[in-house]
């Protein structure tokens, strides 16, 4: 079970988040990066199946510095505030979160594991999946994007880690134009592609859910993690 906890990122202010943690001794850290819907039961659910797996995992509430503690409900209403929201916070303030959040894990890492060194990673869903692709560009942590509909703008930023990205065939969101420019900009990049639309590993959203692809994608991304934090089995 998680917790909630507060960050302090610079020249922003505090932020909340939500804090899970494994059984045993972790094996790296996470920041998930939220859906414009906020750091709701979903996304804490999807932080808490990270840490299961052996990470210590953080989400931050990167909405924070222009409306706290934000949940919105899976409708056109909520797609519209989290639109907004994201609008006014802007991609420069959720990286800066993200380096916070890392910052705040590689502290709790080194309480934890002295003798180890903090292997950070982002994973990110939607509008998060385009914050995680800048946090690889711009902190050079290894990243996972999840259906990242805003990324085309910035493909021209070189990755300065691995990174792994996920897109639905079915996502009228992203169109197939947007994720060959994908292939073409990023060919150091694993992708995968999935018989699915948008948001398929939102299981709290039958609309969008699919299951065969959220299960594989999954899989998939936690090799990438564990090769990309350099992480044995066990360790």
């Amino acid at each position: 079970m998680g917790t909630r906890v507060r960050l302090e990122v610079p020249a922003i202010g505090e932020v909340g988040g939500w804090l899970a943690c494994p059984d045993a001794a972790p094996r790296g850290g996470l920041v998930v990066v939220q859906e414009i819907f906020g750091v709701n039961a979903h996304m804490r659910a999807v932080t808490e199946r990270y840490a299961r797996d052996g990470l210590l995992a953080l989400a931050p509430a990167v909405f924070d510095p222009v409306e706290r503690d934000v949940e919105f409900a899976y409708d056109e209403a909520g797609f519209e505030g989290g639109r907004a929201l994201a609008t006014a916070l802007g991609f420069d303030r959720a990286v800066a979160i993200v380096e916070a959040a890392a910052a705040q894990l590689r502290t709790l890492l080194a309480e934890e594991r002295p003798d180890r060194s903090a292997a950070i990673a982002v994973v990110g869903f939607c509008w998060g999946g385009s914050v995680a692709y800048l946090a690889n560009a711009r902190l050079g942590l290894p990243a996972v994007s999840y259906y990242g509909a805003r990324t085309v703008p910035f493909l021209g930023e070189p990755l300065r880690a691995p990174m792994q990205f996920h897109f639905g065939a079915r996502d009228h969101s992203i169109p197939q134009a947007d994720i060959e420019a994908h292939r073409r900009a990023r060919p150091d990049a694993e992708l995968h592609v999935y018989d699915a639309g948008h948001g398929f590993n939102r299981d709290v959203d039958p609309r969008h859910h699919d299951e065969a692809s959220a299960r594989l994608a999954l899989l998939r991304t936690l090799a990438f993690l564990q090769r990309a934090l350099a992480l044995a089995p066990g360790s």
